[in-house]
């Protein structure tokens, strides 16, 4: 191998780790504290039911939730390993992509890895640290690819063997590579002009029946979860076919013109009776038929835009999965349908007919023209760097998130009330209203919109307008905690505490592990002379939050108006070591000792 060859694997690690240094330590956005390994999961017994449960982590990616567990333990919730790792996985994936193309005699195989390192649509999946799956399965499935032509080639079963392990293993991170089997039988047609039965399908045959038990497995359970949040996949035949061909060109697009790059794109309403959608179809299949002519002059196109199609084939809308696919009623036919990480592993497979393009004309032109070419490609990559660095500025934190989301996706009612929790909880209740207004004019009926608007309200202290909002999220989900637990609030702030005692103890019996509603039920018991029931509740947020000086300070406030100031005294002094600025501790501390001092 030259020292070239050497050189540019590290070359390109740096410069893709460079281009991704915005997010480097990326807050955790969205779904990722819900992948970052939860308390019930830490333990050993966590992680035997990470394999055992379905139901355990956020989606059944047993692999994938392994590698969460152990990172968990390596560096706790500190988000720039986690990110510094699947930026490593996405060279790697790279790197691997440049030797599978070597190994196929490809032209321009370093461009396509480079081209698929710095190319902007892929930041979704690699700043986004629940993405990680992405990154990951994608790497297992390159070295897979890897191992099975080494198998084809001299039919070793130990290469054969690691590569069905790959494949498995990626399958446990994430099902996204389960067209990979097809995607060989492509390669193989492409290679040789046809796929011999005996020596290119038969042995293929395990990897097409674990792909297919992990398909079925993660449609099971998608479903599931996506029942649980009343979302609806509505579409009939025809719909589909729509939704794919138009996927197709959105998915081509933004890989040859990444402008406009969003985590939650808008909605496409999907009709029968729209004929200008039937057009998205119709012309990729034009697309197809040109390349199926052509094929004999070169079989490179078609196969390369097959193989695009096979990997993106499981979120073409074919198959009800993610809620990104789903049709929340009443706006019907309704839904986003894409993202930009559905099409990382499938741009593989078009960046490498694009970069064979460019190896292609290197070789047959003179070489006056090679600087030209040369400069051109610099220039190109610089820019996908570039346009990858200022993407991935959108995933340093939530809030910048979101707020990217709405810039280009005003109508998002989802970024408008996951922007409205974000300022909620730094305090800035006026802006975070403003953002859940929003989304119930959006949509009306979105999920937790009532509640949210009336849980800010409260905090506002503007119960009147909180209580009615918060009655209809309640019948809509009398067993929402949040929803009973800020109903209870909004009582209490009106002047009817017996009401909010009632819906702070339902609060409680659906979810006893909730600190603030045992506070606040506490506060009202002190209040209304029940000492004892008072400081059973402050005890038990105590238990919940040890490390939280309010909680220490509460329970010293409610054991001294039981009359017992020499129980307060170590739970002031603890809240102090938590926070010796803590206000009110200090001063209740020293009339506390001045009172024992006395004869």
């Amino acid at each position: 191998m030259s020292s070239r060859n050497l050189l540019f694997g590290p070359i390109l690690i740096v410069a893709t780790t460079l281009a991704y240094q915005p997010a480097w330590n990326g807050k955790p956005i969205w779904d990722d504290e819900i992948h970052i390994t939860g308390p019930e999961l830490r333990s050993p017994h966590g992680l035997m039911r990470i394999w055992t449960d379905p139901s355990a982590a956020p989606q059944y990616y047993p692999l994938l939730h392994t590698v969460f567990w152990v990172e968990y333990k390596l560096w706790d919730g500190w988000p720039l390993p986690y990110h510094l790792l699947t930026i490593l996985l996405h060279a790697v994936l790279a790197l691997l992509l440049l030797q599978i193309l070597r190994r196929l005699e490809v032209p321009g195989a370093w461009l396509a890895a480079a081209i698929f390192a710095l190319h902007p649509v892929h930041v979704e999946s690699v700043a986004w640290l629940s993405e990680v799956k992405n990154t990951l399965s994608g790497a297992l499935a390159a070295a897979a690819t890897l191992a099975y032509l080494k198998y084809d080639k001299d039919r070793q079963p130990a290469a054969y063997l690691l590569a069905l392990a790959l494949f498995v293993a990626g399958l446990m991170t994430k099902t996204a590579i389960v067209s990979l089997p097809v995607v060989l039988l492509i390669i193989f047609w492409w290679k040789r002009g046809q796929v011999a039965w005996k020596r290119d399908v038969t042995p293929l045959v395990p990897f097409f029946g674990v792909a297919l038990v992990a398909g079925i497995v993660t449609v099971w359970v998608e479903q599931k979860f996506c029942a649980e949040h009343g979302e609806t996949f509505d579409f009939s035949l025809i719909d589909r076919f729509l939704i794919a061909g138009r996927l197709f060109w959105f998915y081509l697009g933004k890989l040859f013109w990444p402008a406009d790059l969003t985590m939650l794109y808008s909605r496409w309403q999907i009709s029968e009776n729209a004929w200008w959608q039937y057009l998205f179809p119709i012309t990729a299949l034009a697309l197809f038929a040109g390349f199926w002519i052509a094929r004999r002059k070169s079989r490179g196109p078609f196969a390369a835009l097959l193989c695009f199609v096979a990997l993106l084939f499981p979120v073409l809308g074919f198959f009800n999965l993610s809620y990104f696919m789903s049709c929340p009623p009443p706006l019907h036919q309704f839904a986003i349908f894409r993202a930009d990480h559905f099409q990382y592993l499938a741009d593989t497979a078009t960046i490498a007919l694009v970069a064979s393009g460019v190896g292609w004309l290197w070789v047959r032109m003179r070489a006056r023209y090679h600087s030209l070419i040369s400069i051109g490609v610099v220039a190109m990559l610089v820019l996908l760097g570039g346009l990858t660095w200022g993407q991935s500025h959108n995933y340093r934190d939530a809030e910048s998130c979101f707020r990217d989301v709405i810039s280009k996706n005003p109508n998002s009612a989802t970024a408008h009330n996951n922007l409205g929790n974000i300022l909620l909880k730094s305090g800035a209740v006026d802006q975070a209203i403003t953002h859940f207004k929003k989304t119930l004019e959006i949509e009306p009926n979105y999920q937790f919109g009532q509640y949210n608007l009336g849980a800010a309200l409260v905090q506002k202290g503007d119960a009147g307008a909180a209580i009615p909002l918060l009655k209809s999220a309640l019948q809509a989900d009398p067993n929402n905690p949040k929803a009973n637990y800020s109903f209870a609030t909004a009582l209490a702030q009106i002047g009817q505490p017996e009401e909010a005692v009632a819906y702070y103890g339902r609060a409680l019996r659906l979810a006893p592990d909730f600190p603030d509603a045992h506070t606040n039920l506490a506060n009202l018991m002190l209040e209304r002379g029940n000492n004892s029931g008072a400081i059973e509740h402050y005890r038990e947020a105590l238990r919940l939050q040890p490390d939280n000086p309010q909680a220490h300070y509460n329970l010293a406030v409610g054991l001294v108006r039981n009359g017992e100031p020499d129980a307060a005294i170590p739970e002031l002094r603890t809240a102090l070591q938590i926070d010796p600025e803590y206000p009110d501790a200090g001063p209740l501390l020293r009339d506390l000792l001045a009172r024992k001092a006395q004869p």
